[in-house]
C-alpha cells in the first residue's frame, strides 16, 4: 500500500488532522469576530482560542481510544504526548508569549523616544502559548471532533 493512501485511510490520523483544521478555522473566526480584522496567519499560527494543539492531540487520544481501547500501547503513548503538549502550551509557550509582549513594549518605548535601532520589523510574535481556558476548549473540541468523526465516518 502506498504511504499516502495508507495515511488517508488512517482514521486516527484523519480525526487528529480534522481536529487541528476545525480549531484553526474557529481560531480565525473568533479572532475576526473580536478584532474585526481577518488575519490569514491565524489559519496556521499558534496561540489563540481554541488551542489547536490541544484539539489535535485530544482528537488523537480519543480516536486511538475508540480504535484500540485504553489498554493499548498506542493509547498510552498518545495520552502521554497529549499531556506534555497541553502542559507545554500553558506553561513554557505561554510564558514565552508574555515575554514577547513585554519586549515588544520596550521596543515601542524606544521607538517613541526616536531611537531607530529597533524597528517594528523586529517585533516578536506574541501569539505563542495559551491560557488554561484556551487549552481546555481545544481539548473539548478535539474529543468531540473525534467522537463525531468515528460516529459518522
Amino acid at each position: 500500500m502506498d504511504f499516502f493512501t495508507g495515511l488517508m485511510q488512517n482514521k486516527i490520523f484523519l480525526a487528529a488532522a480534522l481536529g487541528w483544521l476545525i480549531a484553526q478555522i474557529l481560531k480565525t473566526l473568533i479572532h475576526l469576530l473580536f478584532t474585526k480584522k481577518f488575519v490569514a496567519e491565524r489559519l496556521v499560527g499558534s496561540g489563540g482560542m481554541p488551542s489547536s494543539h490541544s484539539a489535535t492531540v485530544c482528537a488523537l487520544v480519543t480516536a486511538t481510544y475508540l480504535e484500540h481501547g485504553s489498554a493499548s500501547y498506542a493509547y498510552a503513548i498518545s495520552l502521554i504526548v497529549a499531556i506534555i503538549v497541553m502542559y507545554d502550551a500553558i506553561g513554557v509557550r505561554r510564558e514565552t508569549g508574555i515575554q514577547a509582549q513585554l519586549l515588544n513594549n520596550i521596543i515601542k518605548i524606544f521607538e517613541d523616544m526616536g531611537r531607530d535601532e529597533l524597528s517594528a520589523q523586529d517585533k516578536l510574535k506574541e501569539f505563542i502559548g495559551h491560557t488554561p481556558f484556551q487549552v481546555l476548549m481545544g481539548a473539548i473540541l478535539g474529543v468531540f471532533v473525534a467522537i463525531l468523526f468515528y460516529r459518522f465516518i
